[in-house]
């Protein structure tokens, strides 16, 4: 066994979907959004999850986040529901739009869940302190969210979600906004940022060289009803170089995801 397996074979699921379903009633009848979705995302995994627009990906963060309640199946993060997990703090989310209030500066609008939690100031401090240094804005604090190009926005609120320090990290589309040379800039950064935290990170992205280079596995989705047609482990190093998405190890696993996606799309509703 090698090192790379043992530490597979220890790692233990910290979100686990069993048959999940979920149904939207709507005024034109009912929406299938969620079909017999089964997945464990193990402690320290980066996962992405990748399909066409409507397939699901962003409700089923949403589940996790217990801001969408499922109509079938069962779904633990922690060992808990995902109610529980919020009361918990068990993640921070982040969302496509970087969602900071104008009126408040970088630091305070970090700050804004550690005082709703009821940390003391010298806490909130500190806490701000650490998590600017993280996402590369020290010095930063003091500026408003307009004096900020778009990928700072999103940095701080990568920061913002990582201020009360949960061990999972939910994302949905975070860089889909940004222009291609910002967006491969912020998603070395992320990595560097995952490898110095730990954190377990669940992304959202219609992008299949950014869920390729971030991941260490890559989960592909149908079109509506969302089902998952595939489950790719990646295997390449832990150390990515940009470059890394022109070599044959990358293209191979760019080939699967794409192959999967395809698949997807022979599903009937």
């Amino acid at each position: 066994m090698t090192a790379a397996t043992a530490i597979e074979t220890q790692a233990s699921p910290v979100i686990t979907a069993r048959d999940l379903d979920l149904t939207f009633q709507t005024n034109d009848g009912p929406v299938h959004a969620l079909k017999g979705v089964d997945l464990d995302i193990n402690e320290g995994d980066f996962v992405s999850f990748i399909g066409p627009s409507g397939c699901g990906k962003t409700t089923f963060l949403r589940v996790i986040a217990a801001l969408e309640t499922p109509t079938g199946g069962e779904i633990t993060v922690n060992g808990m529901s995902p109610d529980e997990a919020r009361r918990k703090r068990a993640y921070g989310y982040v969302f496509q739009a970087a969602g900071l209030y104008p009126w408040r500066t970088i630091e305070k609008n970090i700050k804004l869940p550690l005082e709703i939690m009821g940390f003391d100031r010298a806490e909130q401090a500190r806490r701000v302190e650490k998590v600017l240094e993280l996402v590369d804005l020290a010095g930063f604090g003091k500026k408003f969210p307009w004096q900020l190009s778009g990928g700072m926005q999103q940095r701080a609120s990568i920061a913002r979600a990582l201020a009360f320090d949960a061990d999972i990290l939910l994302m949905d589309e975070p860089f889909g906004a940004l222009d291609e040379i910002v967006r491969d800039h912020l998603n070395e950064q992320l990595l560097k940022l995952w490898a110095r935290t730990n954190k377990t990170i669940g992304f959202v992205t219609h992008s299949i060289p950014e869920a390729v280079y971030l991941s260490t596995k890559i989960v592909v989705m149908s079109p509506r009803p969302g089902r998952i047609t595939d489950v790719i482990d990646s295997p390449l190093p832990t150390e990515r170089p940009l470059d890394i998405r022109d070599t044959p190890e990358f293209l191979e696993v760019a080939h699967r995801v794409r192959e999967g996606l395809r698949a997807g799309h022979a599903y009937d509703d």
